[in-house]
């Protein structure tokens, strides 16, 4: 881990500047009135010009912000500084003209970073592939639960800005980053931060896998007292190593074994720290029990341990880490169980939108009837069905991808029968529900853990899952 004095972001005069906002939408619209508000001359840049862009411009327009519609390439004149939504891909001619202009491009977290008053704050930082919001959300249920004044921000819940420049007073802040969000937040320094995970993901966005991990390990620059990895995952540990970091900052790791010193993991169905304790190599304190953690599975074990090293570097007592994780509730479609019919469990992930994280569903459960497929987005399945082969009891595969499911699991799993579901109309996930439940046995569970997209079938993961549990409630009556 190497280390060097990093100084905060110097305060940026808004006053006059001409600043160009790239896109509109969830973080493009508020960026410019608070840059505007701020004495900005904002000008906001974005490709689309439907119905709703042109509602968010007549907007904007009202308030004396120029918008240009349908050119999201051209740098407007006179630029300074570009504000930029976190989904517009770093190779967009816009941001070439930027280099080539010497022009600073900037993300919404960064604007956040930048527009903190004195005694901000504390941010404590959260990225990886998958269960960050699950973790920030854990995170922050700890804190409430130690007394201080927080909120789950970032990628989910309050806007960064809103929390940065509202009214309400926060102690520290857990902070949800993508990938994404991190590529354009150059000089974001966090108290403490993790990486829970690293796993293909956004490839197309970043261009590849090493791109992608660089981004994700800039969470790590500049944080002051620990930064927070995976044991069980190589390249979090091999981040942290290579970030540069504030003198004194700690390498803590996370794992769902026997922890060793400077380490929180798991003795005997107890979450234990020996990372922020007197005398590490022989002490471990008591922070919860695995039965406190909404659902158990093992992947959330994790986020737990993650979410509890941010809390004790953070200077949290051992009580809150176990009363927040008690208080915590799970978002819809996370693992959740939606009923049993018949001796058979029925399990919504609908949220397992890539390999990475139906992996960590499925490694949860077995027997299993397994519900996939969905848009792949580029991904392979081959390692995840042959991890996973030894707990399969049968697959129903759905969604305009399932080829490659299909074919994965001929290859490693020929002796699981699988059910192939030539149909996308809105009955496809009850069919798919009432094959799964003609091939599960009493003691099995049927899960629904994608590992695609689901927008060939669906407006969101939300949206499928609710299909499915709609489904399994209509099995569960028809049974009564």
């Amino acid at each position: 881990m190497g280390s060097g004095q990093v100084t905060s972001s110097e305060p940026f005069d808004f006053q006059g500047k001409h600043v160009t906002v790239a896109g509109l939408g969830v973080s493009g619209v508020p960026a410019a009135k608070v840059l505007h508000g701020l004495g900005a001359r904002v000008t906001v840049v974005n490709d689309g010009a439907d119905e709703r862009a042109r509602a968010q411009a007549a907007e904007l327009e009202a308030l004396g912000i120029t918008v240009r519609l349908g050119d999201g390439d051209t740098l407007p004149e006179g630029s300074e500084l570009i504000v930029t939504a976190p989904g517009w891909k770093p190779d967009k001619p816009l941001f070439a003209a930027a280099e080539r202009a010497g022009v600073p491009v900037w993300g919404d977290v960064e604007l956040a970073w930048r527009l903190r008053g004195p005694g901000a704050a504390d941010w404590l930082a959260v990225t990886g592939t998958n269960g960050k919001t699950t973790t920030v959300q854990m995170l922050a249920s700890i804190l409430k639960a130690a007394g201080l004044r927080t909120a789950a921000v970032g990628n989910i819940g309050v806007s960064l800005l809103d929390a940065v420049l509202g009214e309400e007073q926060y102690d520290v802040l857990a902070v949800e980053l993508s990938s994404y969000q991190l590529h354009w937040a150059p000089s974001l320094r966090a108290h403490s931060a993790a990486v829970l995970n690293l796993a293909p993901d956004h490839l197309d966005w970043h261009g590849s896998m090493e791109a992608y991990a660089a981004d994700k390990g800039r969470v790590y620059e500049g944080n002051r007292v620990a930064c927070v990895y995976n044991v069980a995952d190589k390249a979090t540990e091999d981040l942290v190593r290579e970030a540069d970091v504030e003198e004194g900052c700690r390498a803590v790791g996370f794992t769902l074994g026997t922890p060793g010193p400077s380490q929180l993991g798991v003795v005997e169905g107890l979450l234990v720290d020996r990372a922020f304790v007197e005398d590490r190599h022989k002490n471990a304190q008591e922070l919860a029990e695995v039965g406190d953690v909404n659902p158990p599975a093992p992947h959330n074990i994790a986020n737990a341990l993650a979410a509890a090293a941010l809390a004790r570097a953070y200077g949290v007592p051992a009580r809150a880490v176990r009363d927040g994780l008690r208080a915590f509730t799970p978002d819809a479609h996370r693992i959740a169980h939606v009923a049993d019919v018949d001796g058979v469990a029925y399990v919504d992930d609908s949220k397992a939108t890539n390999t990475h994280a139906a992996e960590a569903s499925l490694a949860a459960y077995e027997p299993i009837v397994w519900i996939a497929g969905g848009l792949a987005k580029g991904a392979t399945f081959d390692e995840l069905v042959a991890k996973s082969a030894k707990r399969l009891r049968g697959a129903v595969l759905i969604g305009a991808d399932r080829a490659l499911i299909r074919e994965a699991l001929a290859r490693h799993a020929p002796q699981v029968p699988v059910v192939d579901l030539d149909r996308t109309d809105t009955g496809a996930m009850r069919a798919a529900v009432q094959e799964a439940h003609r091939l599960a046995q009493a003691g099995d569970t049927v899960l629904l853990a994608p590992a695609c997209a689901s927008m060939d079938m669906f407006a969101n993961y939300n949206k499928r899952g609710d299909a499915f549990a709609d489904a399994v409630r209509e099995l569960g009556s028809a049974d009564g």
